[in-house]
C-alpha cells in the first residue's frame, strides 16, 4: 500500500462553497418529471399534491439547494400558458426533442413551485428564447412574481396562488448555440440584452439573470459574449458531459465496460479541470473584478440507454464508476468555488446520471446519490487550503491522476475549534492508499472523527431488487495530534469530518 500525504491548513481560508454547487437539473424528458417526480394526486403511489413523497424526502435529505426546470432543450419549446389552469383544459403537445411523446402539461409552473417548496430548494427557471418571445417571457415573470393588480397576477390567483412566488435564478436561453436556436455568439448576446431589458424585478423580487454560456471547450463563445454581456448578467452557464468513448453515436454501456473504457471515462471527466480553467481565464480577462460567476448547469455521464428502453428517454443505470465521477467533479467545483457559484447535475430522476431511479411504487438511490449525501457538509462551508500528492494509474496509453480531494470548514466553535470536512476519491481500480492527513504545527485534530466510506466493485449498482448493493458505511475514530492516517481502498469515495483546534502560534 502506498503512503500519500494530504496537507491541509484550516486557517488558510479561501472561498465560501455555495450550496448551489450541489444543485440538480430536471427536464420534461423521459420519466424525469412524470413517474419520477410527479404522479398526480389520484396515484396509488404515496404523494403530496401529486409529488412522490419518497423522492421529495430523498431530495430533502441531501439538502437539495436549487432545481433547474423545465429544460434543457425542452425549455425552448415550452410555452408557460400551456401548463397553468385546470389540468383537463391544459394543451397537450408533442415533445419533439425527447421521444416524440405526448406532453400533457399537467406539470407546470404551479406544480414546479410546489415541488420546490416541498423540497425547500430555490427554483431556477429556464426561459424559452428559442421559439418564444420577449413578451411571453415578461408575462411569465409577472405571473410568478407580481403582487399587485394586473391581468397576470389575477390569472395566478384564479389558478390557486394568491401571493407571488420568490424567483431568484432566471436562465435566459438554453444551449442557444445548439437546440436553443443554433445562434452565433454575437446574435445570442444581442438577443439576450433585449430579453434582459424586459425581464424586470417586480414587487421586491430580485432576479439573478444567467446567460447561456459555452458548450464544453467552445472558448470562442465565451470570448465573444463576455464583453457584450458583462454589465447585463450575473453569471454564464457551461455544459460538459462525460462520454466514455468520445463518440456521441456509440457512447458505451452504463454497466458493461472493461478496464480500458473505465479509465477512458475518468480521463474524459478530468477534462473538466482544463475546460473550467480556460473559460475562467477568458472571463477574468474581460471581467477582472470577477462580478460574473460561472454555473456548470449541465454535467454528468452520458451513456447509451438501457437495452429495451426508449432511446429518447435517456434512461441509464448508475454504478461505482459514476460515484467516482461525481466525487471528482464535486471536489473540483469546491476547489473553484471562488468563481463557480452553482452546478446542476443532469438529471435528478431517471435520466442520465440520476441520483434517484423509480419504477412504479419503487425507488432506489444511486451511488451518485450516496456521494451527494456524503458531500453535503461542504454546502455553505469555507474552502481551505489543501493539497494531496499526485498518484497515477491507468492501462495501456491511459495514465491519469487518481486521487482527488477538497477540504472545508464550518464556523468556529466557542472553544476555538472548527469542524473540518475532508472529501477524497480514489479512481484506481488496483491501488489502495494510506492517506496521511497532516496539519501545520499550530493546529491539531481533537475529538471524534466521523468517517463515511463508499466502495464496491466498479460495476456494482443498485437495482429495485437490490436497492442497497452500493451504500456508504460509517465509523468513528478518535483523532488527536497534527497527523492522522486512513486507508482509502481502490474505487472509493470517503468523507472525514473532525474537529480541529487552532492554537496561537
Amino acid at each position: 500500500m502506498k503512503k500519500v500525504r494530504l496537507k491541509m491548513d484550516v486557517e488558510r481560508r479561501k472561498s465560501r462553497i455555495a450550496p448551489e454547487i450541489y444543485g440538480q437539473f430536471s427536464e420534461h424528458l423521459g420519466r424525469c418529471i412524470y413517474e419520477g417526480i410527479y404522479v398526480g394526486e389520484d396515484s396509488r403511489i404515496p404523494n403530496h399534491k401529486g409529488m412522490r413523497k419518497d423522492v421529495v424526502e430523498a431530495l430533502r435529505d441531501i439538502k437539495l439547494p436549487v432545481l433547474r426546470w423545465p429544460g434543457g432543450c425542452f425549455a425552448d419549446d415550452y410555452h408557460w400558458r400551456d401548463g397553468i389552469g385546470p389540468k383537463a383544459e391544459r394543451k397537450a403537445i408533442v415533445n419533439k426533442n425527447w421521444g416524440g411523446t405526448v406532453e400533457t402539461n399537467h406539470f407546470g409552473t404551479h406544480e414546479f413551485m410546489e415541488l420546490c417548496e416541498q423540497i425547500g430548494c430555490e427554483p431556477y427557471i429556464a426561459l424559452n428564447m428559442g421559439s418564444g418571445t420577449v413578451q411571453e417571457a415578461a408575462d411569465w415573470i409577472e405571473y410568478m412574481t407580481f403582487d399587485g393588480e394586473s391581468e397576470f397576477a389575477k390569472m395566478r390567483r384564479e389558478n390557486g396562488r394568491d401571493k407571488p412566488w420568490k424567483l431568484k435564478y432566471l436562465g435566459v436561453g438554453n444551449e442557444s448555440w445548439g437546440c436553443g436556436g443554433s445562434m452565433r455568439a454575437e446574435y445570442y448576446a444581442d438577443t439576450y440584452r433585449r430579453y434582459r431589458t424586459f425581464c424586470r424585478d417586480m414587487s421586491g423580487n430580485t432576479l439573478f439573470p444567467i446567460a447561456c454560456g459555452p458548450n464544453a471547450d467552445d472558448y470562442h463563445w465565451t470570448d465573444v459574449i463576455m464583453p457584450l454581456l458583462k454589465d447585463q448578467t450575473k453569471a454564464i452557464s457551461l455544459h460538459y458531459y462525460t462520454v466514455p468513448t468520445g463518440d456521441w453515436e456509440h457512447k458505451g454501456s452504463s454497466t458493461e465496460f472493461d478496464e480500458q473504457e473505465y479509465y477512458r471515462t475518468i480521463q474524459e471527466t478530468l477534462r473538466m479541470e482544463e475546460i473550467i480553467s480556460r473559460h475562467l481565464k477568458i472571463m477574468d480577462y474581460h471581467d477582472p473584478e470577477q462580478n460574473i460567476g460561472l454555473i456548470v448547469d449541465e454535467w454528468g455521464t452520458w451513456y447509451d440507454v438501457e437495452p429495451g428502453t426508449n432511446p429518447g428517454f435517456l434512461y441509464q443505470q448508475n454504478t461505482m464508476r459514476d460515484a467516482i465521477i461525481a466525487a471528482i467533479n464535486l471536489n473540483l467545483f469546491n476547489k473553484h468555488s471562488d468563481r463557480i457559484i452553482m452546478a446542476n447535475i443532469a438529471q435528478v430522476v431517471n435520466v442520465l446520471q440520476a441520483v434517484i431511479l423509480t419504477e412504479g411504487m419503487h425507488m432506489v438511490k444511486t451511488p451518485t446519490y450516496e456521494v451527494f449525501d456524503m458531500y453535503q457538509r461542504h454546502q455553505g462551508a469555507v474552502l481551505v487550503d489543501s493539497v494531496i500528492d499526485i498518484e497515477t494509474d491507468g492501462i495501456g496509453d491511459i495514465e491519469i491522476p487518481v486521487l482527488s480531494e477538497s477540504v472545508s470548514v464550518a464556523e468556529k466553535m466557542g472553544d476555538g475549534t472548527v469542524m473540518a470536512s475532508i472529501t477524497l476519491s480514489n479512481a484506481s481500480l488496483q491501488e489502495s492508499y494510506q492517506i496521511v492527513v497532516s496539519l501545520p504545527g499550530n493546529q491539531k485534530f481533537t475529538g471524534t472523527a466521523e468517517i463515511a466510506l463508499l466502495t464496491q466493485e466498479v460495476h456494482a449498482h443498485n437495482t429495485f431488487d437490490e436497492p442497497e448493493c452500493v451504500k456508504q458505511v460509517s465509523c468513528e475514530e478518535e483523532w488527536s495530534g497534527s497527523q492522522m492516517a486512513v486507508t482509502l481502498p481502490p474505487c472509493a469515495v470517503m468523507r472525514i469530518s473532525c474537529p480541529v483546534l487552532c492554537e496561537e502560534v
